[in-house]
């Protein structure tokens, strides 16, 4: 588990193709490896990856083929930087908020400007990642616990303060930059609660949440 605040910058060193999947190499900058052990997990934009080897100045890690089929590290390049944080530890603090290194889709960048000393983004998300995403709630992109300013269908408004804009990759997104989203796991569980049971509906229909199973389930005045 993480909390999406980013430690570190880190730089990918190597990429090696292995029977069908991937090996990463990542130098990890100032990131203190001094509390890292074989088999910890560390966020490399947002996915949990497990070092497999420590070199000092980095981990390797292997990279699934099903990790690939849902992340963009496939894509990734020698020399491109990478937000890092290490796992939550129990007596961490909860500066962001909960989040699992599962990515559960792509995103995109379409709209990039100043707003005053902040970066104002509008980031494109699957339709089917929509219904997740509130108002004032949480997401993370590529590693970074954000606030979302405002929803429009599947667009959805982040403002990154100047410290944010400087100790994380957001400073260098454009219009057209794939990003890695990961919705608030409580949206997803409340989903799964609340569908449970309902096992004449298809699975199409047990993973609709809308405002009528909502108020059906008290959460909401009808």
């Amino acid at each position: 588990m993480f909390t999406g605040i980013i430690e570190a910058l880190g730089e990918v060193a190597a990429l090696e193709q292995a029977q069908g999947d991937l090996r990463l190499y990542i130098r990890t900058g100032t990131l203190d490896l001094s509390d890292v052990k074989l088999g910890d997990s560390i966020a490399t934009n947002g996915v949990c990856l497990t070092a497999v080897t420590l070199t000092g100045d980095g981990f390797w890690a292997d990279v699934s083929r099903e990790s690939l089929a849902h992340t963009r590290l496939e894509s990734l390049k020698v020399g491109e930087r990478v937000n890092l944080e290490k796992a939550l530890m129990p007596t961490s603090r909860l500066g962001g908020h909960i989040v699992t290194g599962h990515v559960d889709g792509i995103g995109k960048v379409v709209e990039r400007r100043e707003d005053a000393r902040s970066i104002h983004l509008v980031v494109e998300a699957p339709v089917s990642l929509s219904k997740y995403i509130a108002g004032k709630g949480s997401i993370t992109v590529d590693g970074v616990s954000l606030t979302v300013n405002k929803v429009q269908g599947a667009l959805l408004s982040l403002n990154i303060v100047p410290h944010t804009a400087q100790q994380t990759l957001l400073d260098q997104y454009v219009v057209g930059s794939k990003v890695h989203l990961e919705v608030d796991i409580i949206a997803r569980y409340m989903e799964r609660l609340l569908m449970a049971g309902h096992t004449e509906h298809t699975q199409e229909e047990q993973s609709e949440l809308t405002l009528a199973t909502l108020a059906e389930h008290g959460y909401m005045k009808r």
